[in-house]
């Protein structure tokens, strides 16, 4: 994916990946992380998810990485905050209590940059992106992070009815990427409500990774 497609959405407001509720996968399996108050989560690719209100709103600290500058923006006001807004690098650092989102390219954003991180969510990242970049990104994400627990969210369906974004990432793809640093656990499969443009069966994943 070429940066100019992901802004190209958000300038056309073609987003239909941004969900109108927090994921509910999300709510069901976030605790197997075994987190407390306090402690930081990290979205890759976060958009301007409701997810990270969620998260805040259960006493998590919030990190996130973001391509579009529009969507940050979004994300803020959505949340009735006022950021402060840091130049870093490459980068802009958009920051408020609890919150820090790192807008640019997250092969620019470096473990110094991010910070301690303790839990990932990624919910959008790896299906987002092109099976050439899956295995730099998962590399890059477990360098950032020195491999924190993640909750990874991912789709299956029959990749020839549908180019992608979000794209199909089954289970031994999963293990390709992370079984060098992680133990892996499928911890939900269910059927997609509805599939991909109400014609294309899907599945949804929801799978636990723990440092080894």
């Amino acid at each position: 994916m070429e940066p100019d497609f992901w802004h190209d959405k958000w300038t056309k407001n073609e987003i239909g990946f941004h969900q109108s509720k927090p994921n509910a996968l999300l709510e069901r399996h976030f605790d197997k992380l075994s987190l407390t108050e306090g402690q930081r989560v990290f979205l890759p690719l976060c958009g301007k998810t409701l997810d990270i209100g969620w998260l805040l709103s259960q006493g998590f600290r919030v990190a996130g990485s973001e391509l579009s500058e529009a969507a940050i923006t979004q994300l803020f006001d959505d949340l009735g905050l006022t950021p402060d807004i840091y130049d870093v690098g490459p980068l802009q650092h958009f920051h408020a209590k609890n919150i820090d989102i790192f807008v640019g390219d997250i092969f620019d954003l470096t473990a110094d940059m991010l910070g301690r991180i303790d839990g990932i969510y990624d919910r959008a990242a790896l299906v987002a992106l092109p099976a050439d970049m899956r295995g730099p990104y998962t590399q890059h994400l477990a360098r950032i992070t020195g491999t924190a627990p993640q909750l990874l969210l991912c789709f299956e369906y029959d990749q020839t009815l549908m180019s992608g974004p979000p794209f199909s990432i089954e289970g031994l793809e999963v293990t390709r990427h992370y079984q060098e640093c992680y133990d892996i656990t499928l911890l939900e499969r269910s059927e997609l409500q509805g599939g991909f443009k109400d014609r294309i069966p899907a599945e949804e994943t929801a799978w636990l990774l723990e440092a080894r």
